[in-house]
């Protein structure tokens, strides 16, 4: 199988390929259905959930083991591949269930966007999971809804569906009861509320800078709000489209998703749009931080050249007069030339007399709300 080549990384990669989603695509000219796998994926790992009301069986079966045949006796199978670094087992699976070979291209070729596509006899949907180390990284995740099985395929071995494994083991809620495509909703579902906790926690970033912008603006601020704003561009451009593909799944008729459960997958889409809602808020809320920053900025700094002009403009009257009782005229010249150097109470009395002009000064300037706080209205607000 043709592999991509990838370019040597460098010691510090783009912020965009951190976050997982560069792209590996085929050279152009290839035929369609062309896997490329990264030079990053995982060990290929099969493991299968097959259950029913009555019962369950787990086990990770071997490579050339006849999937389909495993969960022949319970209502619905759940075929977990983890993983996506072995071609030709994937291959094999498609080959088993049938699965269309642009599907299993884009179920490779992991830059796919968030979509569910129609086929004979299954539903392929593709979403995007935020990682379980609470990160804004994503993976993507697909899924083939066939009639009574489930195949999901996850870039790493850590999915972050234990909970729903738990729930399937322990027999709660009505999952055991339900068919595959309440399966393929759980999963769907469990990928969606992942975001909830690490918008969460945006948000709480985000409040906690605004309060820092406001208070006392730094020059760092400005690199964490920015870094703060591509996190919230990158969950955008995850949770959009995938309003659009539980939209799809709800508005168009397939025989694989009943009724009951498109009731459910309305709930997904009621939860995508209050992601969107929150992302947007907070994104608007960034946007706008950086003109907060400028102002305080700005702000601060007049508070600064207030205070100094204030000191300068106390001090020029102060200077004037050290300047005038500085000169050298001769008294014994002319009863006109600064007596007052000659009085015994000539020094003090400059002294109290240029602390009366300073003190007159800030009484005047307190008086104008330039010093002290500002100068309040005597008018009373309205009711």
């Amino acid at each position: 199988m043709p592999e991509d080549t990838p370019s040597t990384p460098s010691a510090n990669p783009p912020r965009h390929r951190r976050r997982g989603i560069a792209v590996h695509r085929a050279k152009p000219g290839s035929p369609p259905g062309t896997l490329i796998v990264h030079s990053g994926a995982k060990e290929t790992r099969v493991r299968i959930l097959a259950y029913g009301p009555e019962g369950i069986h787990e086990g990770s079966p071997a490579p050339d083991a006849d999937l389909p045949a495993l969960g022949g006796q319970f209502p619905v199978t759940w075929i977990q591949i983890s993983g996506l670094a072995d071609v030709r087992l994937i291959e094999n699976i498609g080959a088993r269930f049938g699965i269309h070979s642009l599907a299993l291209e884009d179920i490779v070729n992991v830059h796919q966007r968030p979509k569910t596509e129609t086929f004979k006899d299954q539903v392929f949907v593709v979403c995007r999971a935020i990682t379980v180390n609470g990160s804004e990284d994503t993976e993507q995740v697909s899924l083939i809804l066939g009639d009574g099985y489930v195949i999901s395929f996850h870039e790493s071995h850590t999915d972050g569906f234990d909970p729903l494994r738990e729930r399937i083991r322990d027999g709660k809620g009505r999952i055991r009861q339900l068919p595959a495509d309440y399966l393929a909703y759980a999963i769907i579902d469990t990928l969606i509320d992942a975001y909830f906790p690490v918008l969460e926690a945006a948000g709480e970033t985000l409040d906690d800078l605004e309060d820092l912008v406001i208070a006392r603006p730094e020059p760092w601020q400005v690199e964490d709000i920015h870094d703060l704003k591509r996190r919230l561009i990158h969950l955008r451009r995850c949770i959009w489209p995938m309003r659009d593909m539980a939209n799809a799944l709800i508005r168009d008729e397939n025989p694989l998703i009943t009724k009951d459960t498109r009731i459910y997958l309305r709930d997904c889409y009621d939860h995508l749009v209050q992601l969107m809602d929150i992302v947007e808020t907070d994104r608007e809320t960034v946007s706008s931080l950086l003109e907060v920053y400028l102002s305080s900025l700005s702000a601060r700094m007049n508070e600064i050249m207030k205070v100094l002009t204030i000191i300068a403009t106390i001090f020029i009257p102060l200077g004037f007069f050290a300047g005038l009782w500085g000169m050298n005229f001769d008294r014994t010249a002319s009863p006109f030339n600064m007596p007052e150097l000659g009085w015994r109470y000539g020094y003090p009395a400059a002294l109290a007399f240029m602390a009366a002009i300073a003190a007159g000064l800030i009484y005047y300037f307190r008086r104008k709300g330039w010093m002290g706080g500002t100068r309040r209205s005597k008018r009373r607000p309205r009711r």
